[in-house]
Parts: structure tokens; sequence; C-alpha cells
């Protein structure tokens, strides 16, 4: 899956998240990531992120923060 394809779809996912009051929408948007991607969805946002991140959200960058520290 491109990568274009996995920002949209985690920005949609943020766009959920985001406005719920009494949640940290990162954690959330991270949980809902490590629920419902593969893990090579999860991997390829990561990288991602890696190479700059274009495109993604303020809170669904933090959510694949959270993502690559899982991996360290």
């Amino acid at each position: 899956m491109s990568s274009e394809k996995l920002v949209m779809m985690a920005n949609q996912i943020g766009r959920f998240f985001v406005p719920q009051r009494g949640i940290d929408p990162a954690a959330a948007i991270a949980a809902h990531l490590r629920k419902f991607w593969d893990p090579r969805m999860r991997a390829a946002i990561v990288a991602h992120l890696e190479k700059g991140g274009e495109g993604l959200d303020g809170a669904v960058r933090q959510a694949v923060l959270h993502l690559k520290e899982d991996r360290a």
C-alpha cells in the first residue's frame, strides 16, 4: 500500500479521535492502529515518518511516534 494511502487513512482515523473529550488523541489513534492495522502497514507508516512524515496531521504524527517506540 502506498504511503499516500496510509497517510490518508491514518489522518481519517485522527479526525475521528481528535475532537473526542477525555482522551489522549495520539494514544487513542496509536491503539487503533495497533488493533486494526496489519504489522506491515504499521511498519510502513513508521518508515514514512522516519522519512519526514509528509502529510501526517499533528496527533497522527504523535501516534506514529508511539508506534515507533513499540519497535525499540
